[in-house]
């Protein structure tokens, strides 16, 4: 090394303070942030929010590009949705359980609740709707050893038919299906079929998660061959929400 360059420089503090000055940002940046979602945090008795600022409170706005063509999604991480459930706070303490004024299953509460998913279908690696209806996903089929269920009645928890199965919903990514097409009388509804039990035996489909007269109030879906994140989210807590409200026993405890 050139003694003329480095004779009154201590390179080895050089790259000490560097490295400091590279970590206090560091800190910094992951500071701000933590703070892009939950904050700014409430207070959970009164619902008054913590006004505290400054650099290290704040994180600024982000976008991120979606692809095939969906635009940009725009984080701001002071902005809050506005919270208004339909429940009750059964008791006078932070941590007190919420009990439902309502529907809970089509309010969102406790595991009904949802998220505001994107308005737009899930997509694959092409671009196009992952789920659709069998009958428009071309070159996909039931194999031969296992029933179509088209025509099956649906049984609820209660051990009434709901309706019958209209049709089956693909996922053309994962190669399975996703959705049963429930032919209720009025209309149709989907239901998940990871919650669904086919009983081969006796021609049927056994959905525990709500009752017969449950699967009226489920969500609806705007189109007839796709089904969007938003509405995927409302089906799924619909259903999953059952288990702990289809029927006033299901929320006592077991002993």
């Amino acid at each position: 090394m050139n003694p003329h360059l480095t004779s009154g420089l201590d390179v080895a503090l050089l790259v000490f303070w560097a490295f400091l000055l590279f970590f206090l940002c560091l800190v910094f940046y992951l500071r701000r942030e933590d703070r892009r979602e939950g904050y700014p945090l409430e207070d959970e008795m009164t619902g008054r929010l913590d006004t505290v600022g400054g650099p290290l409170h704040t994180a600024s706005a982000k976008s991120f590009l979606l692809p095939f063509g969906h635009g940009r999604v725009f984080t701001d991480a002071s902005a809050r949705e506005p919270v208004n459930i339909a429940a009750r706070r059964t008791d006078r303490f932070a941590g007190a359980p919420y009990a439902p004024t309502g529907n809970p299953l089509v309010d969102g509460i406790g595991p009904a609740a949802w998220a505001n998913r994107a308005k737009r279908p899930d997509i694959d690696m092409d671009g196009h709707p992952r789920i659709v209806p069998l009958s428009a996903a071309t070159g996909y089929s039931i194999a031969y050893q296992d029933p179509t269920m088209l025509g099956w009645p649906v049984v609820g928890a209660d051990g009434a038919i709901a309706g019958t199965i209209a049709e089956l919903w693909v996922d053309r990514a994962d190669r399975l299906i996703r959705y049963l097409q429930v032919d209720i009388g009025e209309r149709s509804v989907l239901a998940p079929m990871m919650m669904a039990s086919v009983d081969r035996r006796r021609g049927r489909v056994v959905i525990d998660a709500i009752r017969a007269d449950q699967f009226a109030d489920a969500p609806r879906i705007d189109a007839t061959d796709q089904i969007t994140l938003y509405e995927e989210e409302r089906v799924q807590a619909y259903f999953g929400g059952g288990y702990l409200y289809a029927s006033a026993d299901r929320q006592e405890p077991l002993i």
